[in-house]
This record gives C-alpha cells, sequence and structure tokens, in this order.
C-alpha cells in the first residue's frame, strides 16, 4: 500500500496531481496505489470535496 497524507488538505492535492498527471480515473489511481475508492472519498468529503467524473478531480 502506498504511504498517502494523512492530512485532507494534503491529500487533496496529493490525488488531484496524481489523478491530473498519471491516471484516467480514480479507480485506475486506487488500484495501482491498492488504495480503496471510498476511503479516498470518505475522507475527502469531510472537507466538502468530492469526485467529479468528467474532470477527473476531486472539486
Amino acid at each position: 500500500m502506498a504511504t498517502i497524507p494523512n492530512d485532507p488538505m494534503m491529500l487533496l492535492s496529493f490525488i488531484n496531481t496524481k489523478l491530473r498527471d498519471e491516471y484516467a480515473n480514480l479507480q485506475l489511481l486506487c488500484d495501482d496505489l491498492e488504495l480503496k475508492p471510498s476511503d479516498i472519498t470518505t475522507k475527502l468529503s469531510s472537507i466538502d470535496y468530492s469526485y467529479n467524473e468528467e474532470l477527473n478531480r476531486f472539486i
């Protein structure tokens, strides 16, 4: 499992950068980093961000 930031704001930046630069969607990112998409979405929802599939980023 990848080491990812625990702080939600740092996680937001980390995930959105990965999505922009390396992955076509959240599922591919999570598969590659051995993460559960629900863990990411839950953590980022705590700071009022949700995944937008069309834009491939959390907004």
